[in-house]
Order: C-alpha cells, then sequence, then structure tokens
C-alpha cells in the first residue's frame, strides 16, 4: 500500500510537468487515481464460500457508514485512451480490505481487481462530463478470483482542460457462485495529457493552423506579428500594424492609399496618382509638376503652353515662336507682296563676273539685306531663279543661268539659311524682263530673283 502511494505521487508530478491542456482529441491518455468503496449490501445473493449476503438488491444503496468498505488511503488507479467519437478504452487496477459483506462482519479480507473499461461520454468540452462504462475484469477476495462483467455510470468536473475530480459507480456482478457481486464506487481526480503543441503557443497542432509558429487562439494558432489583430497570413504589411480596411497595412496620411503603395506617404493625395497630391488639378503628381500651382498638359511636364510672341499661336505649335506670325502660317509671318517686290529688288542687283557664276564681292552687302528678310520669313521657302539677255547660244545661256542661281543658294546656305528652304533652277533667256532689243533691256534681263514658293 504504501508503496502504490509513492507510486501515484510520482506519476501525478509527472503528468503535472509535461501536460496538459485542450480536449480528449488533443490529449488522448487520461490517467486517475483516488480512493475506491466496496459495498455488497445492495448487490445481494449467495455466495458459495461465504453463504447468504442478506439483503435486497438496490437496498440501502448510499447506506455507506453501515456497508461500504473504504480503504483510507489511494486505492484505485486507471489508465485510458480517447479513441474517438466519445469512446475511450483503459484499465482500472484497485485494492480494498473488506470488513463488512452486507450485515455480515468478517475479518479484513483483502480484495484486489483489475478490470478492462469501455466509456462513453455523453458531452465534449464541458465542465460537467457524464460518461457511461462497460466492460469486465477479474477480482480477488483473499486469494479467491473470480471474472466479473461491469458496469456503470459517473461524472467527470474538470476544473481545468485537463484537470478534474471523478465521481463513479460501477456494478460487478461475479460470473462464479464463490465469486463477490458488488457495487464499487470511486472518487478521485482525473487527469488528461499526451497532446502535441509543436510550437508551444497553447494550442495543439491538430487545431493549430500554424502548428510551427506561434500563435493566438483567436486565429487558431496562426501569429500576429504587428498585433493588429489581423493574421499575419491575411496581412498585407504583416510587421507593421495597420488597419483592417488596408488589409493590415498603415496609411499614415489618411488618403485611403496603404502606405507601402503610396508614393506619397507622409501627404494625403489621390488613388489614381499612387496617393500622392495634385494641387492645379491636372492629372499630374505636384512631385512631377514643373507647375504644380498652374495645370497644364503632361507633354509640357504640368506646365501651361505659352505664346511667347503673342501671335495667337502656342509655341508647340508655332513654327516660329520667338517672331509674331499667322494662324494660317503656323505663327511666322506671311510674305507679303511688298516684301517679295523688295526682296526682288535686292536680287536683281547681285553682280556677277563676266560670263561666270562668281559673285562679284561688291555684292556682299546686298546679299546681307537678302539673308536678313530671309531670316524673317524661317519657314517660308524660295527658289533662287537665273536668267540672262539673248546674247549667245542658248545652251550657254541655259547652263549659265543654272549655275548662277545654284551659286547664290550656295551662298545664302553657307550663311546661314537652311538649304532645305533653297531650291535653284535656270531659265536661260526663256523669261525676259525687258527688250533684248537694246542694252538697257539686256542688262535688266540678266538677273536673278529670289521668289516664294506658294
Amino acid at each position: 500500500m504504501k508503496h502504490l502511494s509513492k507510486l501515484l505521487v510520482v506519476a501525478l508530478l509527472f503528468v503535472g510537468f509535461n501536460s496538459i491542456q485542450a480536449q480528449d482529441e488533443n490529449n488522448p491518455w487520461q490517467i486517475g487515481f483516488g480512493l475506491n468503496a466496496i459495498d455488497v449490501y445492495p448487490a445481494a445473493g449467495t455466495n458459495a464460500r461465504l453463504g447468504d449476503i442478506p439483503s435486497s438488491f438496490g437496498n440501502e444503496f448510499f447506506n455507506a457508514t453501515d456497508h461500504w468498505n473504504i480503504l483510507p488511503s489511494i486505492s484505485y488507479v486507471s489508465v485510458s485512451k480517447y479513441v474517438g467519437s466519445g469512446f475511450s478504452v483503459g484499465a482500472r487496477g484497485s485494492l480494498n480490505r473488506i470488513s463488512k459483506l452486507g450485515d455480515v462482519e468478517v475479518d479484513d479480507l483483502s480484495h484486489y481487481a483489475i478490470d478492462g473499461t469501455i466509456k462513453y461520454s455523453f458531452l465534449k468540452n464541458t465542465v460537467i462530463d457524464p460518461f457511461a462504462e462497460i466492460g469486465g475484469g477479474y477480482t480477488w477476495v483473499e486469494e479467491v478470483g473470480s471474472g466479473t462483467v461491469n458496469g456503470g455510470v459517473g461524472v467527470n468536473l474538470w476544473f481545468t482542460e485537463n484537470i478534474g475530480l471523478t465521481f463513479q459507480t460501477v456494478y460487478k456482478h461475479a460470473f462464479e457462485d464463490y465469486g463477490v457481486t458488488h457495487f464499487q464506487h470511486l472518487a478521485g481526480v482525473n487527469i488528461k495529457f499526451g497532446g502535441t503543441d509543436t510550437d508551444g503557443d497553447g494550442i495543439y497542432d491538430k487545431d493549430d493552423a500554424c502548428p510551427e509558429v506561434a500563435g493566438l487562439a483567436a486565429f487558431n494558432g496562426c501569429p500576429d506579428a504587428d498585433g493588429d489583430g489581423i493574421e499575419d497570413s491575411k496581412d498585407a504589411c504583416p510587421n507593421v500594424a495597420g488597419s483592417k480596411e488596408m488589409n493590415g497595412c498603415p496609411d499614415t496620411d489618411g488618403d485611403g492609399v496603404a502606405d507601402k503603395d503610396d508614393a506619397c506617404p507622409n501627404v494625403a493625395g489621390l488613388k489614381a496618382l499612387n496617393g500622392c497630391p495634385d494641387a492645379d488639378g491636372d492629372g499630374i503628381a505636384d512631385k512631377d509638376d514643373a507647375c504644380p500651382s498652374e495645370a497644364g498638359p503632361a507633354a509640357n511636364k504640368g506646365c501651361p503652353y505659352q505664346d511667347a510672341d503673342g501671335d495667337g499661336v502656342l509655341d508647340k505649335d508655332d513654327m516660329c515662336p520667338d517672331v509674331a506670325g499667322t494662324v494660317a502660317n503656323k505663327g511666322c509671318p506671311e510674305v507679303t507682296e511688298e516684301v517679295q517686290k523688295k526682296l526682288n529688288d535686292y536680287a536683281r542687283t547681285i553682280l556677277f563676273d563676266t560670263g561666270k557664276s562668281s559673285i562679284k564681292a561688291e555684292s556682299t552687302s546686298v546679299m546681307v539685306d537678302i539673308i536678313t528678310i530671309l531670316k524673317e520669313y524661317p519657314n517660308s521657302k524660295f527658289t533662287v531663279e537665273g536668267h540672262t539677255d539673248s546674247v549667245g547660244s542658248n545652251k550657254l545661256n541655259q547652263s549659265l543661268s543654272e549655275s548662277r542661281a545654284l551659286s547664290v543658294k550656295e551662298f545664302l546656305v553657307e550663311k546661314g539659311i537652311e538649304e532645305f528652304r533653297l531650291s535653284a533652277v535656270g531659265y536661260g533667256e526663256e523669261k525676259p524682263i525687258a527688250s533684248n532689243a537694246t542694252r538697257s533691256g539686256r542688262e535688266q534681263n540678266r538677273r536673278v530673283e529670289i521668289n516664294l514658293v506658294k
């Protein structure tokens, strides 16, 4: 008896240090220990060895004072394993001293029993846990033993998820006439254990959605690293506390764009601009807007287009942004008849070496005047035309007119007039402006003209 008590204390300490939480599905093992009472009186009947045991079945069932045999020490130990659907299987060993067999006084007979049990719990995960038990075993009174078939009921009262008290009554019917049919009442402590909690978060692996990472019961064992109430697996920013509206991310400036997606996280802005403001409402974020306080198109970096020359044509469309012109001429000034006349008045005074296409030095000032006029009309194109009198062969005159027109064009290009604006053509003696019969007429016909291409 003394050694059994020590073993029970060691078992209790072992379970206490290696536990202990949860439900039967998680902690399938259960041990119990406590007191047992043997009551023969309500079982009634005749015993082949002990003779008649006067009573009737169930009579004075609760008369513990007169009929119960109680050993004032730990006198039973049980172990069982949960197998599912409310059922557990196990074994129980008990000992006692019998001094009362019904109303018959006996001389402290020894009582030992080993029983196999099948238990069914009616409720799950409740403080008050009623159950029924059936099974069989072998009982010895003194050294005479017999098999028994057992049936009983009881209740567990759980103080925690794993520790509770048990109260139970079992009826044991002996198979042999010399066996003692009796009731056995038990009262003791039950402890459940055996569950696996890999991450140590108090939630057993079976019910832990994140069994290898410590978490919270509210999230089925999954973590919430930033403590914002959103489990990490559903948190777009698991390491920074945020709001549910932002999927767990912060929104420092409160503009409805999470900081992680906000190009301007400290200044409230627009979702369409990745959280950046647009003060002038031109659709360009202030940080990218060269003119944040004045609306303008993206093509001009958020600035409005200017009309530097004030001619009504925006600089972006103005072929001559620094010179006032007309809308019809894309912002460039138009060559008037007066300008055209002035241009040709200058051109007709260009002098060439006799019979050659080289321009005489004294014509330099005239060429400068022509260049000045051409630069005032930078998008206008002109034809440099060469003409001769009728002296000499037609072929020679044609060649000379062409070379002189080309010579003037090349001079102008060399001095800065874009080549694409000029073309050169020779007409020889085909287009006289005066009679070739007179010296004065021939002088007028030997000329260069610069005409606007329309």
